[in-house]
């Protein structure tokens, strides 16, 4: 059985976060939980805080052991963007984009994930 869980609308660029994803995808749930916990990066808040998220939502929901948990799936997709407008010399303005991400997190139970 597969368990998803999703942050939305996150306030950090997708391709800060792609590489802690990586690092993550295919471990068990414990040993994944430890990479985010002494990760130093932004991202890593946001991906402990999905994965949370989707441990609850296999126990609770679906009656799952936590301990058989695997990483799945784990990816950082780009959101919306902000735009702003930087106002430079002479009444012009250089535009701003801030980036939003969403963390999607997929565990199962199974033996063999593909």
């Amino acid at each position: 059985m597969e368990v998803l869980a999703i942050t939305r609308n996150a306030r950090m660029s997708a391709f800060k976060g792609r590489p802690l994803a990586r690092e993550c995808q295919g471990l068990p749930v414990a040993a994944a939980l430890q990479v985010v916990e002494f990760s130093p990066r932004k991202a890593a808040g946001i991906l402990k805080r999905t994965l949370l998220s989707a441990i609850a939502n296999a126990t609770n929901n679906h009656g799952l052991d936590a301990s058989a948990l695997k990483v799945k799936l784990c990816v950082f997709d780009e959101s919306v963007r902000i735009r702003r407008f930087w106002p430079t010399a002479r009444g012009s303005a250089h535009p701003i984009a801030r980036r939003l991400c969403h963390c999607k997190v997929v565990l199962t139970d199974e033996k063999e994930s593909k």
